[in-house]
């Protein structure tokens, strides 16, 4: 169903849950300002844009959304894909790619895409995640050092080696606030849970920059004050050149999207034992992105970590999200000109910190023990995350774990004959059922998805006989499901031993294989009297056969 949680959890609501559910939303909201800010930044924004996402999209991913916990926002997952259209495009190309990608995610909600989109191999997901992770982690190393780079290089390997010959310029005070802001990020959650770290990890070093005057660049040198306000809504100008060109990175944004807000659904749910409506929350998404672009937003999408800071504060409906969104839109109105004294290093600080904890190195190390093929799909998604562009990447990795799917499929796919199960003299029901199977008579088990993968594995079995038999009975009981292929193939059969004078006996079908078959109408071809429910029915129709042409032999 697309209607939306909040509906149903406001039946029954008390006080005593609006005042968690408020109190949960000021601290998420909290959390969430210093996070929108350093996302912005690093997507190559300025920071108000990260502001406005969180209280745009926050507000309506909560209030139309599918989860009963769910924090919508920016998040650290489209910092590389973001950065790159506004490199390529600009702020309207970005603008025009979110707005697109939030139809895509309204068409998947409508379309109940929502089960879907959680069979995303895990290798995939893990590779583009760590490989995020890494590239995030690059991309801040100018402010936790400070750096004196007039412009940061865009490829991986040219940003290292710009950042190479640019270590002696590096601001001792800037590596001194962010070694602060990450001992505070570690330590701080051991003092206390409820005030949020980053915070904290932001507030003292600000303190400690203005107190001292310390020559270190903040948000205010860099992009000016943060304007105290929200832009009225805007659309861009809009060119099919322009479309054409976005259509590949929107639909990474929606597929980030997607798989993002889901899996974040469905930790909560686990945290506090709801269930929530994946169609209804891929709509609140597509919504989101539709709307907040207008206002300057950028892409968002559910947050693991506010959605469990969320939890952990009580959090347990809808109103905790937007309470969030309030409370950031708050803030943006009137403390955004202190935000502008906020020290580069330490957001970039924040952010390594959501690198390390985005990683995921526990994962990437756990599947070095896994199959050659799986740990080849997360390589490949990592390093092309990493040194050539996501798009590229999560549909390679896409691909790539397809064809080792496929290629799985295929092995377990198989034709062979059963002439030892029919003479085992142990097995006296087994030796009544095929006796006299030897007289011309061959009696084949086909095991397996029957789909394109094993189609030619299935050529080459009947490819080998030199001298066909009378009947050949295909017991295909095994065989869950076959395709157009498989179809074609079996239909090419038939008339290759019929064209010789072997009559071929088919027993045993799936309802998905017999229904398949029948919609081809291969039946009406070879005709109806040679498909049997049971194999000991199509050996003796196959005796019969044999027997029958003896009789005209002599």
């Amino acid at each position: 169903m697309l209607r939306p949680v909040l509906l149903t959890t406001l039946r029954g609501y008390d006080r005593r849950q609006a005042t968690a559910d408020v109190v949960a939303g000021v601290i998420v909201g909290v959390v969430a300002l210093p996070l929108s800010i350093a996302f912005a930044i690093a997507s190559g924004l300025p920071p108000e844009h990260g502001l406005y996402t969180a209280v745009i999209a926050g507000f309506l991913i909560s209030a139309l959304g599918g989860s009963h916990v769910q924090i919508g926002g920016p998040t650290g997952a489209f910092i590389v894909i973001v950065y790159g259209i506004v490199q390529q495009y600009g702020v309207a190309g970005l603008t025009v790619a979110t707005m697109m990608a939030g139809v895509m995610l309204v068409i998947m909600g409508i379309t109940r895409m929502g089960a879907a989109i959680k069979f995303i191999p895990y290798p995939v997901t893990t590779g583009f995640t760590s490989g995020i992770a890494i590239v995030i982690f690059s991309s801040q190393v100018r402010d936790l050092l400070g750096l004196r780079m007039a412009e940061v290089p865009v490829e991986f390997v040219e940003k290292w080696r710009a950042y190479a010959a640019a270590i002696p310029t590096a601001n001792l005070s800037a590596v001194a606030l962010a070694a602060t802001a990450l001992f505070i990020l570690i330590a701080w959650p051991h003092v206390s849970r409820r005030i949020p770290a980053p915070l904290i990890a932001i507030v003292v070093p600000t303190l400690i920059a203005s107190s001292l005057h310390l020559d270190v660049e903040t948000i205010g040198t860099r992009f000016g004050e943060i304007r105290a306000g929200f832009p009225a809504p805007a659309f861009p100008d809009v060119t099919m050149p322009m479309l054409r060109g976005l259509l590949a990175p929107a639909f990474t944004i929606a597929l980030l999207a997607a798989v993002e807000s889901l899996l974040s659904a469905v930790v909560a749910d686990g945290m506090v034992g709801t269930r929530h409506k994946s169609n209804a929350e891929l709509v609140a998404q597509g919504a989101a992105n539709f709307v907040s672009p207008m206002f300057g937003g950028m892409p968002a999408t559910g947050a693991i970590a506010r959605t469990a800071t969320n939890i952990r504060s009580g959090g347990r409906t809808p109103v905790a999200g937007m309470v969030h969104a309030l409370t950031i839109l708050v803030v943006t109105l009137f403390l955004g000109r202190l935000a502008a004294l906020i020290p580069l290093s330490a957001l970039a600080a924040v952010l390594v910190m959501v690198a390390y904890h985005m990683s995921e190195w526990r994962s990437v190390r756990a599947e070095l023990g896994a199959p050659p093929g799986d740990l080849a799909v997360l390589l490949c998604t990592l390093l092309l995350t990493v040194l050539v562009d996501l798009t590229v990447a999560i549909i390679a990795g896409i691909v790539l774990a397809a064809f080792l799917f496929m290629r799985r499929m295929a092995a377990v796919s198989e034709v062979h004959t059963l002439e030892r199960e029919m003479h085992d003299p142990a097995d006296t029901a087994a030796d009544a059922a095929f006796a006299g199977t030897g007289k011309g008579i061959v009696l084949y088990a086909i095991n397996g998805p029957f789909f394109f993968g094993a189609a030619e594995k299935f050529k080459e079995a009947f490819g080998t006989i030199d001298n066909p038999p009378k009947v050949v009975v295909l017991r295909m009981r095994n065989v869950p499901v076959i395709d157009s292929t498989g179809i074609h193939a079996f239909r090419s059969l038939v008339r290759r031993f019929t064209a010789d004078g072997t009559l071929v006996l088919t027993a045993e079908l799936e309802a998905q294989p017999l229904a398949a078959l029948n919609r081809a109408k291969v039946f009406e071809e070879v005709g109806e009297e040679t498909l049997y429910g049971t194999v000991e029915e199509a050996l003796a129709a196959a005796r019969e056969h044999v027997e029958a042409l003896a009789i005209l032999e002599k």
